[in-house]
């Protein structure tokens, strides 16, 4: 019981004080400390000038291998793109998303793929020419997309023998890595 007492007492001491230091006055600063203090900050420390003015996508991407060189900008709503080749340049509009899984993407609007034969995994098992004229029906897909990460981008130039495709035949390789200069 006697704890219980003491408890109490506790309890009514400590919101006391509590109560007692929150009606304390504050002291308050002179005007011109204030005015001082937001005078004398340095240009360097201020938040507009920490904030990067240039997009991190925004630039020029090339690969040595291949010869080409990728050129992207951002205009006041999107972004463009000049992709140059030894054999073609291609100008555009590019598209940055995102996948489920939080991966960055830039899509190449308006190129189209250089070959496209589509889903080929059963093509020995109905070769008739019913399927042959369907093959010459494939429509060519119309746009690249490239994997965003850091300063690269790398875009999976061709497919395999059940996907045969090839965006972009200047280039030989499997994945055309664009490394940011």
């Amino acid at each position: 019981m006697k704890n219980n007492g003491l408890l109490q007492h506790f309890f009514i001491v400590l919101i006391l004080t509590t109560v007692v230091s929150c009606n304390k006055k504050t002291e308050s600063l002179p005007k011109s400390t204030i005015e001082k203090s937001v005078t004398e900050v340095p240009v360097s420390d201020t938040i507009s000038n920490t904030i990067s003015t240039t997009d991190p996508i925004e630039g020029t991407y090339t690969t040595k291998e291949c010869g080409i060189s990728l050129i992207i900008s951002k205009t006041k709503t999107d972004y463009k793109y000049v992709l140059k080749t030894k054999l073609r340049t291609l100008k555009g509009k590019a598209v940055l998303s995102k996948n489920n899984s939080g991966e960055k993407y830039i899509s190449l609007e308006g190129i189209k793929w250089d070959e496209y034969e589509g889903d080929i995994s059963n093509e020995d098992e109905s070769d008739s020419t019913a399927d042959s004229q369907t093959k010459k029906d494939l429509e060519i897909p119309v746009g690249i997309d490239a994997l965003y990460l850091k300063d690269t981008l790398t875009i999976q130039n061709y497919g395999n023998s059940m996907n045969y495709y090839t965006k972009i035949s200047e280039c030989g390789l499997k994945y055309i890595q664009l490394v940011k200069k």
